[in-house]
């Protein structure tokens, strides 16, 4: 009985070291974006971004393959530097804004890559998901804020369709292409 005694006061010690660390990180929204490419009239790309980014990363600190993603982009806040432009994407014939006023990724997966990791995810945009995989280099740091707060920086790229998420179902892909070249970039501050 005092062997067992022993032997369950050693495993309660040791459970908390077997327990895995993690850290709760978020967007620094003043440095996190998510540009956009997508080629007009089949002529030349037509570039844009959203600000606002949101959520929650955790980070598994000893196997990065466990760590998650959960990432908000507010679509009201497309930026093409036209502003009739950005009027008419937030116009239900494209996002619809004032309906899905939000996208969000929500990973499913992470791996190590060449470079940097593949997270693979469900992104929900003008209300369907579709699985989507980032290719992500980083980190980089993590260095202090001036918030003094570690940070650690991100950047990531995919390709979707926009015919898939329904959007600007109207136009012919000679008008408007299909696919959406993304590049994200995010600064992350640890919580």
């Amino acid at each position: 009985m005092k062997r067992l005694a022993v032997l369950s006061g050693i495993l309660a010690l040791a459970a908390p070291l077997a327990v895995a660390q993690t850290s709760t990180w978020v967007p620094d929204k003043a440095h996190s974006d998510v540009n956009f490419a997508i080629l007009h009239m089949s002529l030349s790309k037509v570039r844009g971004s959203f600000g606002n980014i949101g959520g929650t990363i955790v980070i598994n600190d000893s196997d990065v393959t466990k760590s998650t993603v959960n990432v908000t982009i507010d679509v009201t806040t497309v930026d093409t530097g036209v502003s009739s432009r950005d009027a008419d994407l937030k116009s239900p014939g494209m996002f619809d804004a004032a309906k899905y006023p939000a996208a969000t990724f929500v990973s499913t997966s992470v791996a190590t890559a060449a470079g940097g990791l593949t997270v693979n995810g469900n992104l929900t945009l003008h209300g369907i998901t579709q699985p989507v995989t980032l290719h992500v280099e980083g980190p980089t740091g993590p260095v202090p804020g001036m918030d003094h707060k570690p940070h650690e920086g991100f950047s990531a790229t995919t390709t979707i369709s926009r015919k898939a998420f329904d959007i600007g179902s109207k136009y012919p892909a000679a008008i408007v292409g299909d696919d959406v070249q993304l590049n994200i970039d995010l600064d992350i501050v640890k919580q």
